[in-house]
């Protein structure tokens, strides 16, 4: 599972993020750098899919943010434009690597034949120039933005799949960031891939992008979950507490019996395109 990360790669990024700079208003050349994102986001992803075909052969907008991102002086940025950071180079970097190699027709029986883990290395190994440093996308997820606090960030990630967060038409932006990330929460309750419940079977079925990251989840939001679940595990309370403020009524009805199961879904690797599945 590309979740472990060897001690020795932890180590060697320790610290990436630094201390929270004071915060401060967006630069002029940083958000208009943002603004290439914004438009290659608004005109080639839909409802959390990517027109990838598309976006292949117009590309130079996406190009110019990744490349643009090398240098930025992250450790000069506010908390929330270093958040809004990070977030948008992983996505963008995720939308690039699914565009070098599509359409994507691989034979790794593990995952799925158009899925973005049957390029090699993609989240481990291959390394990006992004903010002054050589960062792999496991390396900005599971080092540096756990130093944020905030697992909703977690969910704001595309991953190039299914089963990732719901990618936004959108950039994020330090301005609009805590209304941002509380839509991608929000959203959770509503996406199946996130959260499904099932009261014929008496499950709920959960993402298993809460399992990664349980120790941040557990952190920010077990303590969140009402009561009833004191007995339940640290993990499921956090998950409670974390779709909590927005379940139906008929939901908190069906859990506030503290009868049904957690299970945590297989994470869907299959190709969040909408033009073919990868092909």
């Amino acid at each position: 599972m590309r979740r472990v990360i060897a001690a020795a790669a932890l180590a060697a990024v320790a610290g990436l993020a630094g201390p929270a700079a004071p915060r401060a208003q967006e630069s002029p050349a940083e958000a208009a750098r943002r603004k290439g994102l914004d438009t290659v986001l608004d005109l080639y992803v839909r409802d959390g899919l990517v027109y990838y075909r598309a976006l292949r052969h117009d590309r130079a907008k996406l190009d110019a943010y990744v490349t643009g991102s090398a240098a930025v002086p992250v450790e000069t940025l506010s908390h929330d434009e270093q958040m809004a950071f990070w977030i948008n180079t992983y996505n963008a970097v995720v939308l690039r690597t699914v565009i070098d190699h599509y359409p994507i027709n691989g034979h790794d029986k593990d995952y799925p034949p158009h899925s973005i883990r049957q390029i090699p290395g993609a989240f481990d190994r291959a390394k990006h120039r992004l903010g002054g440093r050589s960062v792999t996308l496991d390396q900005i997820e599971n080092t540096i933005l756990p130093t944020f606090h905030d697992p909703r960030v977690y969910f704001a990630l595309g991953h190039g799949a299914v089963g990732g967060g719901r990618l936004r038409s959108e950039a994020f932006t330090p301005a609009r960031l805590e209304a941002q990330l509380a839509k991608v929460r929000d959203e959770c309750v509503n996406r199946p891939q996130c959260w499904w419940v099932d009261t014929t079977a008496n499950l709920v079925r959960v993402s298993s992008i809460f399992s990664w990251h349980s120790q941040e989840y557990v952190a920010a939001d077990a303590d969140q979950a009402p009561a009833t679940f004191a007995g339940r595990s640290p993990i499921e309370r956090a998950v409670l507490g974390f779709v909590g403020p927005d379940l139906l009524t008929t939901e908190k009805d069906f859990l506030e019996h503290n009868t049904f199961k957690v299970t945590f879904k297989p994470f869907d690797w299959a190709l969040n395109d909408l033009t073919g599945r990868g092909r």
